[in-house]
């Protein structure tokens, strides 16, 4: 799949979009449905050549429109020479009337709802139910796919896999089903990727993930056609990237022109990971680095530091004093500073300062009994990036658990999150949230042909604070944006190195990852 920067959209939104093409004539229901089916076995095809030569499929239908695809599918098949039998779970009644025309074109084998297959087959293919699902599938339904899941070599999924919810990647299926008895190999969904295909247990039940376009316009996903509230944007590399990649390359600029980045380090013992940060945030673009530590850290750190500065810094006091310079135009605070009343003074003084600040780790664990004491000193200029564990403590009502129980999605944690905070949030994870105030929202994913399991390791989240702080030192960078940035480089350096990749390894594969960028 590839997928540049564009919207990834709400069930209802996709509706919408399909309504409005259909209620302007620019195309009909009918016509959708020939050109999805034809997408589906078109896409099929791709992931497995030896397809062409012909098998035995089971199409599962359900009540809805997904079911007027799939008799699309079992026709084009069976006009391919495949021996094809359809299976409508649900009341064929019900069909809307483009399902109904296509139901009735189907000359083939129709099988009763309780019929199983008993010889293998060569592919299923799941058109139950779509995008809309926001409730637990009919028992019948999950026994008819767990059995068809069973005998086919394949399984493609039409839209997305029957129980997965679209907007929030929850799975609502019965006691007696579990994720693997209905995930797809394959999933094939039309014009643009659906939250729930990224979110949750989405990546885990889609297999392959294909986007394929059926004819509808553009600009009904534009921008400008979907308020910041209903968005989600796909991350990709796009013009209005952060102008730190720009100036990294532009002819005769200053060091002070690309950025001066402070990272905070922590104790004796206790540097490493505020060193990773500093190198992320020097092979990002900042065009100098310090790292300030306590005095008795000075010695630990200058053997290990060349390019990077190294300063002295006693306590909260002495930072105010230090950011008297205004050079300073980044801070990065948390990885390996420690937590507690030093950390929080520390905090507090950076804030005051109102540059641009990254929030990580400690620096937020340390606010865990008090989070609107660190909201109240929050500014626009703030990027926080907890994971999943740091998100729970400032944010408990939002956290993993409550989410789900309140059916709401990881973006909607991470939208409330920003606004409750005032700045830019990052909660991390393979489907990276950034959000901003104002409802705006960023995913950048490390899943399908972007995923990196190795980076999954001590110490990355470190890098990406510095890569963060690096890119925002730069004159003029809007939080959002160089986060999205960040966020996006890190998971192309892990993509860069490969398997066996330590957090050491991201900050030296960015020149790589940098070169490769066109238009810089």
């Amino acid at each position: 799949m590839k997928v540049a920067m564009g919207e990834v959209l709400l069930s209802a939104q996709m509706r919408e979009i399909e309504a409005a093409a259909m209620a302007g004539d620019r195309v009909t229901g009918a016509e959708l449905m020939e050109r999805a089916g034809s997408e589906v076995v078109a896409a099929a095809r791709a992931a497995w050549p030896e397809l062409a030569a012909g098998g035995r499929a089971l199409v599962l239908a359900g009540p809805g429109n997904n079911g007027g695809d799939g008799f699309v599918i079992a026709r084009l098949l069976a006009e391919a020479g495949w021996e094809v039998a359809v299976q409508v779970q649900g009341d064929r009644a019900r069909l809307g009337p483009d399902a109904q025309a296509m139901a009735a074109a189907w000359r083939g084998p129709v099988l009763p709802p309780e019929a199983r297959p008993e010889a293998p087959l060569d592919l299923a293919v799941d058109a139950l139910f779509g995008t809309g699902l926001s409730r637990t599938i009919p028992d019948a339904a999950a026994q008819a796919l767990r059995a068809a899941r069973a005998r086919a070599a394949r399984l493609v999924a039409v839209d997305c896999p029957s129980g997965l919810d679209c907007d929030s990647g929850r799975l609502h299926l019965p006691e007696d089903t579990a994720a693997d008895d209905i995930a797809a190999d394959l999933t094939v969904t039309f014009h643009r990727p659906k939250r729930g295909h990224y979110l949750g247990q989405g990546p885990e039940v889609c297999g392959r993930l294909v986007i394929a376009d059926i004819g509808l316009p553009a600009a009904a996903t534009a921008p400008e056609a979907l308020p910041p509230p209903g968005r989600i944007r796909l991350v990709a590399r796009a013009p209005g990237w952060p102008a730190a990649l720009i100036a990294a390359t532009r002819p005769g600029v200053h060091k002070y022109d690309r950025g001066h980045a402070l990272v905070l380090g922590g104790g004796v013992g206790k540097g490493g990971a505020a060193r990773m940060a500093a190198r992320a945030a020097l092979r990002i673009g900042a065009g100098l680095v310090t790292v300030a530590v306590p005095p008795a850290a000075l010695i630990e750190n200058a053997a290990q530091l060349n390019a990077i500065m190294l300063t002295r810094l006693a306590d909260a006091g002495a930072l105010a004093e230090m950011l008297g310079d205004d050079r300073l135009s980044a801070l990065c605070l948390g990885p390996g500073l420690g937590t507690g009343e030093g950390t929080r003074a520390l905090v507090g003084a950076a804030l005051a300062a109102e540059r641009f600040t990254v929030l990580d780790a400690d620096a937020l664990s340390s606010f865990r009994d008090d989070p609107p004491a660190l909201f109240s000193r929050l500014h626009p200029r703030c990027v926080l990036t907890p994971h999943e564990g740091e998100f729970a403590r400032l944010f408990p009502d939002l956290a993993q658990g409550a989410r789900a129980a309140a059916g709401r999605s990881k973006a909607d944690a991470a939208a409330e999150a920003a606004e409750r905070a005032g700045c830019t949030v990052l909660l991390k994870g393979p489907d990276t949230i950034i959000a901003s105030p104002g409802g705006h929202l960023s995913l950048s994913a490390s899943l399908y042909e972007r995923r990196t399991t190795w980076l999954g390791t001590a110490g990355a989240g470190d890098v990406l604070a510095g890569m963060i702080a690096g890119l925002g030192a730069a004159p003029g960078a809007k939080a959002h944006l160089v986060a999205e940035a960040a966020a996006w480089l890190h998971v192309e350096a892990a993509l860069s190195f490969g398997p066996g990749l330590i957090a050491e390894d991201l900050p030296e594969a960015l020149p790589g990852v940098l070169r490769g960028l066109r238009g810089l």
